[in-house]
């Protein structure tokens, strides 16, 4: 029983890593396939894939998901739009490398934004960590000097969003399952996105390799199996783990820009990205060790 315990626990760690480097990796996939598709097409062909998968998966909790459940997914759902766009046509203006670590800010922002319209309370830790990116993003965008709001105003902008996203997830996940939630969400974000290809006249059908490798990786495996490995991971690895390899994602982007896309950070961008990766692991780790890993007595 241990040994299978342990196993549980091994793979889904290691599913849980392949899924953060995929996530790392769909920064620079996405960005060449927006320089050949229009980012709302390519958005709402990815949407709907992911929608087409997970829909039959919990067709029974969304047949009986009631109508509050629904008006939470909407809402979630609006924040996840906002996230993706913003993200998306960021990458139009900004790196890879770059979209990702400013994107990673989200961990942090969270407890800043329940903080501030939750009046939830948060720890000293978590606003130094505020300040600790906020100095890493200043020195990430060359000190302020390469900061576009185009670029990486916009990817700024998605973060925030997935910030709220988590808030308005952490109150809706623990009445309604999971599952139906994501489709609404999916689902929403798929008619968004159509009906603003539509109106833009970009509706054009996916060609070329990097398009179409782009979607089959951001819609099977970044957002459809990304969501059931994560669920699987909660329930199977420690929490603090999870929550760093979870918080890997903004380095995985940094890895695949570099070696995909060429970028070339100066010293003290890298240091920025440091103080934002150091903010992240920060803000996931310390509150888990201190209620789940506590210290021996003395």
């Amino acid at each position: 029983m241990r040994v299978a315990s342990i196993s549980r626990t091994g793979f889904a760690e290691l599913a849980l890593v392949g899924i953060a480097a995929v996530w790392g990796l769909t920064f620079t996939m996405v960005q060449d396939a927006i320089a050949l598709l229009p980012a709302m097409a390519f958005l709402a062909y990815r949407f709907a894939a992911a929608t087409a998968i997970v829909a039959p998966l919990v067709r029974r909790p969304l047949a009986a998901l009631p109508p509050a459940g629904w008006r939470a997914g909407l809402l979630m759902g609006v924040f996840l739009t906002g996230g993706y766009v913003c993200q998306t046509l960021g990458l139009e203006r900004t790196s890879p490398s770059d979209a990702g670590f400013i994107t990673g800010l989200f961990v942090v922002l969270t407890p800043v934004l329940g903080a501030l319209f939750l009046r939830e309370r948060i720890s000293v830790a978590a606003w130094a960590a505020a300040l600790v990116s906020a100095l890493g993003l200043y020195l990430l965008t060359g000190s302020g000097a390469h900061f576009h709001l185009r670029g990486d105003g916009l990817v700024f902008l998605a973060a925030v969003c997935f910030a709220a996203h988590i808030l308005a997830t952490s109150r809706a996940a623990s009445r309604f399952d999971v599952g139906a939630l994501l489709v609404v969400q999916l689902g929403l974000t798929t008619l968004v996105c159509l009906v603003a290809a539509l109106a833009a006249g970009d509706i054009e059908a996916p060609h070329g390799a990097k398009v179409w490798s782009a979607l089959i990786v951001t819609a099977v495996f970044a957002s459809a199996l990304g969501f059931f490995v994560q669920t699987y991971a909660q329930q199977h690895a420690p929490p603090a783990r999870t929550a760093l390899i979870l918080a890997s994602e903004p380095a995985f982007a940094g890895l695949f820009g570099w070696l995909l896309s060429h970028d070339h950070l100066s010293a003290l961008a890298w240091l920025g990205a440091a103080l934002i990766m150091a903010a992240i692991v920060a803000v996931e780790l310390l509150p888990r060790w201190q209620t789940t890993e506590p210290l021996p007595e003395q």
